[in-house]
């Protein structure tokens, strides 16, 4: 093919808008249909085995275009420094090169005003084309680029080492963003790749292409024969990638709506072709973009998102996305409660981990965080999640609180190889049965579960929802006795059951005066002293928690510049087993015991405090004596507990160990209704107060009941209500206590929709025919 005839067809390509208009271009080249004019991706006709399993969603599988598209910036500006970029001159570490190459501190976007970021976008651009429907997208980087020679050792290749050397860079594992091969158009999956070598790189290797623009369409042929799978070919003529000489080529965008007519010298430009992100077809500047923010919340470059699909109407059609940790600096004071975020360290297994805990204002983290409530990162991009559900668990406690909380911990600083054995290599999923999972999770927990911070705007929104509410809980205390006197395998069932404690009184809290941290601590002080004589107690097996007073601001050990270090040891050994949450004046320390450690050793611990601002460390001193190991309790004396005669008892405890439950009926016109009911069918929510015990809301416009109350002619509307109320609360603590045993026994995940009815029948059959015997009695009082 001439060249010029290469140019035009790689521009015609460049510019349209489907599958179907790209695939009549190849025809027309008689290009389409010759399958000598395509290679197998890799020279591998199996590559399906490897494009096919990677990223399992489409939004993660553009995160990695976008992050190749910063490699490429970054290996460019080392390149045209003379740096080889594997060399050991060359920057260690993303935050290195950022700060050498883009004097951007400590690699800290928000070190930056808002039009720097917006300048240095310019470098990364994210297109939307084509129909709103139906869009194509357009990744276009002005990085090293690739001369047509390279293409198919790069762009084109799989599982070569292009970058594993790279100190720098965040893609190591060179699957050269074919993830998102598999979500392109519909029938071939179609991808265009275009690219030029940046000319002012000198580069050694001698390369007869270096100054020619290469392009290649990718697509994926089904079986044939006796073939398994599908195989993804790119279009390489003479097995040559097709390539062309010229200064530019006017495929950049213009102003909205021109998707094209700028000038485009070098880079790479690459095309994803009707591109199936379902749920993500509005304006690029909403939906995406908050999508966009949340996968890489720690971007080392901006990028630019422009909207170039026709028909949309606004002041704005292109807009900056530097990552969630900017955004959330910016915005905090609007969505943010006061004094969040509180920042966390945290060693597990020796490996290094720093925590952002954000707690939203009610309704705020949605455009933040769909489904997310625990974002793990790497060099700022989300490798792996936990879900919102994690705040529900009965280990954390935080169920009034599970819509507002977002944790981001940073494994950065992990070895390859627990980065390995954590993270997919995929990286947008964790591996399951992992023990660094198991502990970081535990840790997790522990944290989350005990911050004060967190524990106090629990109490609030908990007081909130149920101000008002409470219903007298005699008519429940008198079912419950009716119903053990009546079925003994239902006493067992109780008398074992999990404890429902009483719930907090609802007098607000004392309010506290507004902690107004400082941005380095001139103290940093234990808040009690643990001497030789009068040592810490922890016992064998136990972790120990100790308390220090300081006046650092809640960001202090990760916020985006000079953050704070912590570094624990006993004696000489660095301890590789601690947390440190620092909420509002008060740090609590959480450690586990040095692994040689036996009975009545004594062990003297030193805490070291470091950052920018000090040449000598803030250090505390202690001591912790170490006690024999606890032996779990075994149920008491072994006597049974008898259930209480009186009735009329102050306490209206149930018998065997129950605290009577929160009950809270709503009504759809309750404001607090959609804040646990989506559907008339709905029944009931509980929620975890952590000490407090649960709290049942129940919801008395139930379809259901509503339709047993108009067809009643017979009994009292009240009783009626009353025996669902009672009875839907009784299937709900007969459930949590199944629920508690099997999490007990690691038998609860991954459960699916007809394995849940089969456990849930087990649980519900021991309570569900004497319930309905005693509420079928049941009397209101006159």
């Amino acid at each position: 093919m001439a060249r010029n005839d290469a140019k035009d067809l790689c521009v015609t390509l460049a510019r349209a808008e489907s599958e179907s208009e790209a695939i009549s271009i190849l025809r027309k080249a008689h290009l389409w249909d010759d399958k000598s004019a395509w290679i197998d991706y890799d020279n591998n006709p199996n590559n399906f085995s490897t494009i096919g399993n990677q990223q399992s969603s489409p939004d993660t599988a553009l995160v990695e275009k976008l992050i190749n598209s910063v490699d490429a910036v970054l290996t460019k500006e080392c390149w045209r420094r003379g740096i080889q970029p594997d060399s050991p001159k060359a920057p260690q570490s993303i935050t290195k090169a950022l700060e050498t190459f883009f004097k951007i501190y400590e690699g800290r976007l928000s070190s930056i005003d808002a039009g720097q970021r917006t300048k240095l976008a310019e470098n990364i651009l994210l297109v939307a084309t084509g129909q709103k429907n139906t869009p194509s997208y357009i990744i276009i980087d002005a990085g090293e680029g690739q001369t047509p020679t390279r293409m198919p050792d790069t762009f084109l290749s799989l599982n070569k080492k292009n970058k594993l050397n790279i100190q720098f860079v965040q893609g190591k594992f060179n699957m050269g963003g074919t993830g998102a091969l598999q979500f392109c158009s519909t029938r071939h999956n179609l991808q265009l790749i275009i690219s030029r070598r940046d000319p002012e790189i000198k580069d050694t290797q001698d390369d007869e292409t270096k100054k020619l623009w290469g392009f290649s369409v990718i697509r994926r042929e089904d079986p044939t024969g006796a073939m398994r799978s599908s195989s993804f070919r790119y279009l390489a003529p003479s097995r040559k990638i097709l390539a062309f000489e010229a200064p530019s080529l006017p495929i950049a965008p213009g102003k909205y709506p021109e998707a094209y007519g700028e000038s485009f010298e070098y880079g790479s430009f690459v095309k994803l072709y009707e591109y199936q992100l379902s749920g993500y077809k509005t304006n690029i500047l909403f939906d995406l973009y908050n999508r966009l923010s949340m996968l890489l919340p720690g971007v080392a470059l901006p990028i630019r998102l422009l909207e170039r699909r026709k028909g949309y109407t606004g002041h704005s059609f292109e807009t900056t996305m530097s990552g969630l940790n900017v955004r959330l600096e910016e915005d905090k004071k609007e969505n943010l409660e006061a004094g969040f975020p509180s920042s966390s360290e945290m060693k597990i297994l020796g490996q290094e981990m720093k925590m952002l805990l954000f707690a939203f204002k009610k309704d705020r983290r949605e455009k933040y965080t769909r489904n997310e409530g625990v974002i793990f990162t790497v060099n700022g991009q989300a490798h792996g999640f936990l879900p919102q559900s994690f705040f529900d668990k009965k280990a954390v406690g935080m169920s009034y609180l599970a819509d507002s909380i977002l944790v981001t911990v940073d494994c950065s600083r992990f070895d390859g190889r627990t980065r390995e054995d954590l993270f997919m290599n995929s990286r947008d999923r964790l591996r399951d049965d992992v023990s660094i999972r198991d502990e970081i999770e535990k840790a997790l927990e522990e944290l989350i579960r005990n911050h004060p911070g967190l524990r106090a705007l629990r109490e609030q929104r908990r007081r909130e929802e149920i101000e008002n509410k409470l219903q007298d809980s005699k008519p429940l205390a008198q079912v419950i006795q009716q119903i053990i006197k009546k079925s003994p395998a239902l006493s067992q069932l109780f008398l074992k059951g999990i404890r429902i404690t009483n719930p907090f009184s609802l007098v607000p809290s004392k309010t506290q005066p507004k902690f107004k941290g400082e941005r380095f601590p001139s103290f940093f002080i234990l808040s009690k002293e643990y001497t030789e004589r009068y040592p810490k107690t922890c016992p064998l097996g136990r972790r120990f928690r100790v308390q220090f007073e300081t006046d650092a601001e809640n960001e202090y050990f990760n916020r985006d510049s000079e953050p704070g270090e912590f570094v624990v040891k006993a004696g000489e050994i660095v301890l590789e087993d601690f947390t440190l949450n620092l909420w509002n004046g008060v740090a609590t320390l959480t450690a586990a015991l040095p692994a040689a450690s036996k009975a009545d050793d004594s062990i003297y611990i030193h805490t070291f405090v470091e950052d920018d601002s000090r040449n000598e460390s803030l250090r505390n001193d202690f001591y912790i004596r170490v006690a024999p190991e606890e032996k779990s309790g075994g149920g008491g004396n072994g006597k049974r507990r008898h259930p209480h005669g009186d009735e009329d008892e102050e306490d209206s405890k149930a018998p065997g160990g129950f605290d009577l439950p929160q009950i809270i009926p709503l009504r759809r016109s309750d404001s607090k209704w959609t804040n646990h009911f989506k559907e008339d069918g709905d029944a009931l929510s509980v929620r975890d107060g952590g000490e407090a015990g649960y709290d049942f809301y129940v919801n008395m416009d139930n379809a259901h009941l509503a339709t047993e109350l108009k067809g009643n002619t017979r009994v009292d509307v009240r009783l009626l209500e009353a025996r669902y109320q009672y009875g839907i609360v009784l299937l709900g603590i007969s459930l949590l206590e199944h629920l508690e045993r099997k999490r007990k026994e690691k038998k609860q995940e991954g459960l699916s929709p007809a394995e849940t009815i089969y456990e849930f029948s087990r649980a519900i059959s021991p309570v569900l025919l004497p319930m309905i015997s005693s509420l079928g009695n049941l009397e209101l009082d006159s």
